[in-house]
């Protein structure tokens, strides 16, 4: 069965984006050598983006991959778009509309389903129960404002930190488990 997992990028004030949706915060970040007392452990976004059978974001998330993004990052994987509205497509990519969470699920098989954004998105699934696990990796900038990784407060207990792997370009990923 498909676990579903909210995987992003934060600041460390907790944005995932900036007021306007910019993320040039992100993008433009040139890594930062950790200090000495600290191990890093290769790994990050290409090993997580292996186990992925599918992914849901939010219409502001998808316009702005179309609008900064020269072609599709995610081709040869079903990508949904949590949206009413009537948007563009990529010609030839498995890009769907829809709120149907468990036809999302589905579509990822026995891989994960990755939302991907944004915070609003993330809180949907965490409404329903349906997020598993959750993936933050921490850049060391401060934004002061901004789009915060959820978008209220999360229903249920807290959740149990798995792993804390430091990155080599100053970055954290932080795992947890949702406990129900």
């Amino acid at each position: 069965m498909s676990r579903v997992v909210y995987y992003a990028a934060m600041s460390l004030d907790g944005y995932i984006a900036e007021s306007d949706d910019t993320l040039d915060w992100l993008t433009k970040f040139p890594g930062v050598e950790p200090g000495p007392a600290v191990t890093t452990v290769a790994g990050g976004y290409d090993e997580f983006y292996e186990d992925i059978g599918a992914m849901v974001m939010g219409s502001v998330t998808y316009e702005w991959v179309l609008d900064h993004i020269t072609s599709w990052p995610y081709s040869g994987k079903p990508t949904w778009i949590l949206t009413s509205r009537e948007l563009p497509a990529p010609a030839g990519e498995d890009v769907r509309f829809g709120s149907d969470f468990q036809a999302m699920i589905e579509s990822a098989g026995d891989r994960k389903l990755w939302v991907v954004g944004g915070g609003n998105v993330a809180s949907q699934f965490a409404d329903a129960g349906l997020i598993d696990e959750v993936w933050v990796t921490v850049v060391p900038v401060v934004l002061g404002a901004g789009k915060p990784l959820f978008d209220r407060r999360l229903p249920g207990p807290p959740m149990r930190l798995t792993e804390a792997l430091p990155r080599a370009s100053g970055m954290i990923e932080l795992r947890f488990d949702v406990v129900r």
